[in-house]
This record gives structure tokens, sequence and C-alpha cells, in this order.
């Protein structure tokens, strides 16, 4: 069954053509032309992976995924900026609100695939996961129980050193919330959980957080 994608841009252009091109590599898509809109499409349609635009009317792509997010059934829906912001600030502020991967305009159609092909298969691995677990696969504690009764994952054969605030800090990625949620729950400033995170990446060698969830999930951290 073909995975279902939803672009959410306020340009017609950039929307036809990722569109087209996503639906000429087997994917189910959908459009939306404001953040509003791209909402009101994830509740009816519950799609697998995001597109988004950061500047966009009626709501911003920044607002867009902190309300998925806040959701238990779409925190860890994969999420793609695509967007003409490409300042370091803009990037860090997109991560912050909770995206997987920051692709800026002008850019190769085949780079975004090769993305979206990667975030759904991390998903993929999540989703499996917690279908096996005896636990419920659609409580967010069953993530986060095997994730903070942890054992040491291995990077290359090598024992991987995680620090207890690194561990909290992906207990609550895993969850899905932002940077600064994390921040709000651990006492941390935005700036600080950024260093953990990133600290993270280096030591599973991940590069976004779909990658880390999938890593940690991978590597049985219970």
């Amino acid at each position: 069954m073909p995975l279902t994608l939803l672009v959410a841009d306020d340009d017609l252009g950039i929307r036809v053509a990722v569109g087209d091109y996503l639906e000429a590599l087997g994917y189910v898509v959908t459009t939306a032309a404001n953040g509003r809109l791209a909402l009101d499409a994830i509740n009816r349609i519950h799609p697998h992976l995001l597109v988004l635009d950061i500047s966009m009317p009626e709501m911003s792509g920044y607002e867009l995924v902190r309300q998925v997010r806040l959701e238990p059934r779409t925190r860890l829906l994969p999420v793609v900026f695509l967007t003409e912001r490409n300042d370091t600030a803009d990037r860090i502020l997109g991560y912050q609100a909770g995206c997987d991967s920051y692709l800026a305009k002008p850019f190769e159609l085949d780079e975004l695939g090769a993305i979206v092909r990667n975030l759904l298969d991390r998903a993929q691995i999540v989703t499996d996961w917690r279908q096996s677990s005896p636990q419920s696969p659609t409580s967010s504690n069953t993530i986060v129980s095997a994730l903070t009764l942890a054992q040491s994952p291995k990077v290359s054969g090598e024992v991987l050193e995680l620090t207890p605030r690194e561990r909290e800090v992906v207990s609550l990625l895993s969850q899905g919330l932002s940077n600064p949620q994390i921040g709000m729950k651990l006492h941390l400033s935005p700036r600080t959980v950024e260093k953990h995170v990133t600290s993270l990446f280096r030591k599973t060698d991940t590069t976004n957080r779909a990658e880390l969830v999938g890593y940690a999930i991978e590597n049985q951290l219970r």
C-alpha cells in the first residue's frame, strides 16, 4: 500500500513540482496552500510524512510542527522543512520546532527524495518496534520505558556511553517533544538542549531526530 505524503507550500509551482516528483516515486501526495489547510489535511488523511514550507499564510511551518508534536498520534511524524530561509539561526529554529530535516531552496529533487526515503525507513523501524512490543503500541510510555531502562548501545562494536542527561533528552525526543519543550521539562535552556542533541547525533552517528529515535529503538535501550 503506497505511503501518503503531505506537501504544504504557498507557492503553486513548488507544490506541483514536488508533488509530481514524489508521486513518480510511488507515493500518494496531498498538497495544501497554507498551514491551516495542512493541519486540517493531517487530521483527515493521516499522512506518513510532511514536507513543509516555513513561511505560509494562516499558520507558519514552525507553528504547524509544534501543533503536530503536541498530539500523541503525530508526535513522531517525520517532517522535512523545504524553505528559502537558510541562515543558521533559521535552521536552529527549525530543529527546535521539531523538524527532522531542513532543505534550503533552491534544492535538488533527488536529494529531497533521498531524505524522504531515509525518514520513512526510520519511521518504519519505530512502527515495527511499537507493534512488536508487549506493551500497548499506542502508549507513548512504551518507547519512554524502553529508552530509560537503558543498557549501553554499541556503535561499530564499541560500547556507547551516554550521560544520564543525554538519556533523559533522548527519552523526551522519542515522545516527540521539541527542544524548548524538553528544556522546560528538564529546566534547561534551548541552547543546552541543542548541545545534548548534537552530542547524541555524534555519538550515535545519526543526523536527525527520526534517525536518533530509530537508532535508540533498534539498539533496544531498555
